[in-house]
């Protein structure tokens, strides 16, 4: 009897209208409750509305997620504004849409689906689930579909859409974030992440598209049509080949002593990281047994990003200490991301930031380059590429060594679209990376890569313990060649929207209206770039070379002592976040001035330009 109440509830709530006293709300509410098919996620919905829960039944249903960095991602749960069954059902068909428009050979051509190893028990959402429905609307409509049989990395997705000559691809992943999260990251057939304008025009095409197609549903589909591939062993093998073009020793690989420990922190890296050293000849690193095995709680861990250091390496660096391994190298759970450790001689372990790792590989890829190429290989056809808020130690190296450098917004998207052109124009690519541990040896694949940056580091290491010298010193041998650059990076937690556009607003009209300090308390200001408005005191024609970004704030100081300081707001987090680099020349060697001068700057800085105490920003430190 009680069953049948329940029974009748439910088709009570799909029959009648809502009377909420929000139209816009009820239209929402029926529209989920006729659309949802996946149980949980429509329970969730059910109970807020018998419970009368209107404000959080808003917070969910009325608005949408905006395409971000590549693509969306949010929490896991039901409404509109989450990643969900529904959602991303919504987020493909508009992918066909704007793809179909895009591409007449889509159908012949076809499209990539891979996924990593998160999910969530109360809204049964996993990573494959939603890869599974991601394949099926578009094998609904006829499209050839490269599912991936097993979670994979990252970045085999956009290597697959190369190789493949796929229109696109999609990576179902939240990389490091928390555990609640999900995401929807999109590539276009160029192999690097969507930029502008795709993102806005995807965008729309969801929008005019939001109600299921008949078959997107029908995730069986994977199982029965002709029209799915599994690509993973194919492009599993082309990878690991194309991995010996960045092999320079593999025979010193094969004879070191050195023992390195391996963490994939519950997430997809162990099996590709192993396979990686194995091409390279390498005996296996020593995995954490407690994180080697995919675990969408992440439950050794509070936060599964390797970013964060010492308290979240505690495993692995215990585990090296008793198996005596020097070296631990962690993936993050999506394998796109690399963090490094050394145990020094005073017992204590030394985490590498992204930007002494970015050091160490730059000089690496460019020595191999030199020692391997031909006579008449030219270094002006050569590249190294870094965001623009990561350290400057590329350019450094590059003015003395002859090679370009470029930067780039941040954002490893842009990194990946600026590689293809310059591939295209017959240039040649050796390093790229992101200050927040995010590199790229070589150019098979167009993003960020922890699985081979992982290797190379590998046989760096392997390298410089021939002659005795640990990455640590091996750093401080290229400060010492092409200048210290010293940088610390962190951020002020701030919710108020409007507290943040006034803060930039009175750098944009400091002294008087349009103009920008030419101080910043003691230190003189020599040039500042705006990419927010487009100006750039630098350049001739005061334009700035990096392209305008309107929708963010991004304000770049250039002072007289050498240091480098960036202003900017999170696409993701209510942040304010700071990036401020002392560049010293070669000639400066006493790093306790360089230490204490940038202290020096960065309190200026808080104090002068974002006004803690005035703007009630939170500070925290990374």
């Amino acid at each position: 009897m009680a069953e049948n109440a329940e029974g009748d509830l439910n088709s009570n709530l799909l029959h009648t209208p809502y009377h909420t006293g929000d139209p816009q709300l009820d239209t929402a509410i029926g529209q989920w409750l006729r659309w949802d098919k996946n149980p949980k996620t429509k329970e969730q919905i059910e109970n807020l509305l018998r419970n009368g829960m209107n404000k959080e039944l808003r917070d969910r249903l009325c608005c949408r997620m905006t395409f971000g960095t590549a693509g969306l991602r949010s929490a896991m749960g039901a409404g509109f504004c989450y990643i969900n069954d529904l959602t991303v059902i919504q987020s493909t068909q508009g992918m066909y849409k704007y793809l179909e428009r895009c591409f007449s050979d889509f159908k012949q051509r076809g499209f990539v689906v891979g996924y990593d190893t998160r999910g969530q028990v109360t809204s049964s959402c996993s990573s494959q689930r939603l890869a599974k429905l991601t394949a099926a609307v578009l094998l609904a409509k006829d499209v050839p579909v490269y599912l991936f049989s097993k979670y994979v990395p990252t970045p085999f997705v956009p290597y697959a859409v190369q190789e493949l000559k796929a229109v696109a691809g999609v990576m179902i992943t939240a990389s490091h974030n928390r555990k609640e999260d999900n995401g929807y990251k999109v590539y276009w057939e160029t192999g690097a992440q969507i930029t502008s304008p795709h993102d806005k025009e995807i965008l729309k095409c969801i929008e005019e598209c939001v109600e299921p197609w008949n078959g997107s549903w029908n995730d069986n589909l994977v199982d029965t049509s002709p029209l799915k591939r599994d690509p993973l062993q194919d492009i599993c093998r082309r990878y690991m080949e194309d991995l010996k073009k960045i092999c320079f020793h593999r025979e010193l690989n094969s004879k070191t002593t050195l023992k390195f420990v391996h963490t994939s922190f519950h997430g997809v890296g162990h099996d590709y990281v192993q396979l990686a050293f194995q091409v390279f000849g390498f005996k296996p690193p020593i995995p954490v047994p407690e994180q080697k095995d995919p675990d969408p709680d992440f439950s050794t861990v509070k936060c599964p990003n390797p970013e964060e250091g010492e308290s979240v390496l505690e495993l692995s660096l215990r585990l090296a200490e008793k198996e005596n391994a020097r070296v631990v190298l962690a993936t993050d759970p999506d394998a796109d991301r690399l963090a490094v450790a050394e145990l020094q001689e005073n017992g204590h372990w030394k985490v590498f930031t992204g930007n002494e790792l970015a050091a160490l590989f730059g000089w690496w890829m460019f020595d191999c380059w030199k020692k391997n190429t031909s006579r008449n290989a030219d270094v002006k056809n050569v590249y190294m590429l870094a965001t623009t808020v990561s350290s400057k130690i590329l350019k450094a190296i590059a003015l003395k060594e002859g090679f370009h450098f470029e930067e780039t917004l941040p954002g490893f998207k842009w990194i990946g679209s600026r590689i293809k052109d310059l591939l295209e124009n017959g240039k040649e690519v050796l390093f790229a990376f992101e200050e927040s541990i995010g590199f790229l040896c070589g150019t098979s694949v167009l993003d960020k890569d922890g699985v081979s940056a992982a290797v190379v580091a590998a046989e760096m290491a392997a390298y410089l313990e021939t002659m005795n010298i640990t990455l640590k010193q091996q750093l401080i041998k290229v400060y010492e060649k092409y200048g210290y650059h010293i940088s610390k990076t962190s951020y002020f937690l701030c919710y108020e929207p409007s507290t943040i556009k006034s803060i930039f607003e009175r750098l944009r009209n400091f002294d008087s209206p349009k103009e920008y300090p030419k101080f910043c308390g003691t230190f003189a200001i020599l040039h500042i770039r705006d990419v927010t408005t487009g100006y750039d005191s630098s350049q001739p024609n005061k334009k700035s070379v990096l392209p305008v970004s309107k929708n963010s704030q991004m304000i770049t100081f250039t002072f007289q002592n050498g240091c480098v300081a960036t202003l900017r707001t999170s696409g993701t987090e209510p942040k304010i976040k700071y990036y401020a680099e002392m560049c010293a020349s070669p000639e400066q060697s006493d790093t306790a001035f360089l230490e204490e001068e940038l202290r020096k700057l960065i309190e200026a800085l808080i104090e002068n330009f974002l006004e803690p105490s005035k703007n009630g920003l939170i500070w925290r430190s990374v």
